[in-house]
């Protein structure tokens, strides 16, 4: 049976810890928030076993990786440039290209890896967040104000150190709880002196698929980092979009399936469905070869189904 081992990477400043398990061709696991390499626990050993190579880091700023204490640290440059640093630090002599895997705000850095580095990844499989095209006249954040209202979770984001003190009132195991047992597929708003749409001292009752030992790996980790480092990947979102400006238009162009859950809140966002299904995604990813909607299924599909997870990413991956 496969173990998971564990090692420090230093790559671009920083220190990463990465999870790996297996031989063969490289696939490179990005977790989103809030998360860690924990999250691929299943796809680890699901991928070894078939025969891949899988590594899971922690991205700056959670886990046991570094954290820069620079909110400006954790732009989309910035993380990419770690990750092309652990492909050159972990890659086979002579493999230049790795597969990628990613969920989240992982996959949303994914992306932006596989548009300016296509060089670097032989095809992408993106749980979640589909391609966001930049839209030249609008701030990511001023067009989430102009939707949701200040309430929204990454509007609340912005503050620094606000979000923090709510979270800390809320305590580390509540946030976790609430994030990952999220099943709303609607907008998440984080209204003061509430949770995730309701009361905070309303009990949690996790899902089969979340054990109370998955919690308190989550809980121990943010416990000792916080969420501070995760939340900064937000907090320069209006930044990214600033940086981006000359890939304006392009086109993403590596080979791409994209999966997400039926009741996955990004999938029910403002013409998500129609971008994904009538033509807007696979213009601007022309080599986008499969679209997959799990039904039941909400954000956190890796975790919630990790076997049927863990297969389309084998059936997509063996082509190559």
């Amino acid at each position: 049976m496969e173990t998971i081992k564990h090692r420090t990477v230093k790559v671009n400043g920083v220190n990463l810890h990465v999870a790996e398990s297996g031989e063969g061709p490289l696939v490179l696991l990005i977790h989103g928030f809030p998360e860690l390499w924990y999250t691929w626990r299943h796809q680890i050993l699901g991928l070894a076993a078939l025969g891949f190579r899988a590594v899971a880091p922690d991205l700056r700023g959670y886990g046991d990786s570094d954290a820069p204490a620079a909110a400006d640290a954790y732009t989309f440059l910035h993380v990419v440039g770690d990750l092309v640093g652990l492909l050159d630090a972990v890659a086979a002599e002579g493999e230049e290209k790795a597969f990628v895997v990613a969920h989240d705000v992982g996959a949303q850095i994914a992306w932006y890896l596989c548009l300016l580095r296509p060089d670097r990844v032989k095809a992408l499989v993106s749980l979640s967040l589909p391609w966001v095209p930049r839209n030249p006249g609008m701030k990511p954040l001023d067009g989430y104000r102009a939707a949701y209202g200040d309430d929204y979770y990454m509007c609340r984001f912005q503050e620094p150190g606000e979000i923090e003190a709510q979270f800390a009132e809320m305590g580390t195991r509540r946030v976790l709880e609430g994030v990952l047992t999220y099943r709303i597929p609607g907008p998440l708003f984080l209204v003061k002196g509430k949770g995730f749409g309701h009361p905070v001292d309303d009990p949690v009752v996790l899902p089969s698929w979340l054990t109370q030992k998955d919690v308190d790996y989550y809980v121990d980790k943010f416990e000792k980092k916080g969420f501070t480092g995760g939340i900064n990947y937000y907090r320069n979102m209006n930044r990214n979009w600033e940086l981006m400006a000359p890939w304006d238009g392009a086109q993403v162009k590596v080979p791409v399936k994209f999966i997400v859950g039926e009741l996955d809140l990004v999938y029910h966002m403002p013409g998500v469905k129609d971008f994904i299904h009538k033509g807007g995604f696979k213009k601007m990813v022309p080599l986008l070869e499969e679209v997959v909607v799990m039904e039941g299924v909400a954000h956190f599909l890796n975790q919630e189904r990790p076997q049927d997870t863990t297969q389309h990413i084998y059936d997509f991956l063996s082509k190559f």
